[in-house]
């Protein structure tokens, strides 16, 4: 049985990936198809194991979303207790390497956290 945690980082990057849709057009297949196969967690640690950028990647950076990525989802303080220090490393460095404020993203989140998360930021 999933975790609340792991329940809700599902709903994220799926809610995420229909935003992307929504505001830029981008329709992310492969991504809902690993989501459907994989949950939330695992697709996103799928994508992490690889040491390049996913093409969804490069279309988020393309297009100045990476807040809405995997690798930014990762890091939050409320989900980073899902994933193991390299695939936390992996995100990190993803995003550095794109010009991403990973602290000012995590910064800001940490201002705002969702109720149910309030006793793990």
């Amino acid at each position: 049985m999933p975790s609340e945690a792991e329940l809700k980082f599902h709903d994220d990057v799926r809610r995420g990936a229909e935003r992307l849709k929504r505001e830029i057009g981008y329709n992310p297949t492969r991504f809902t198809q690993m989501l459907g196969e994989l949950g939330g967690v695992g697709a996103a640690k799928q994508l992490l194991r690889g040491g390049n950028a996913s093409d969804g990647f490069t279309t988020l950076w393309e297009a100045n979303r990476l807040e809405l990525s995997v690798e930014a989802f990762v890091l939050l303080p409320w989900y980073e207790h899902l994933f193991e220090e390299h695939h936390l490393e992996t995100a990190r460095h993803r995003l550095g390497e794109h010009r991403f404020d990973v602290e000012r993203f995590l910064r800001t989140a940490r201002q705002n956290p969702p109720g149910w998360a309030s006793g793990s930021v």
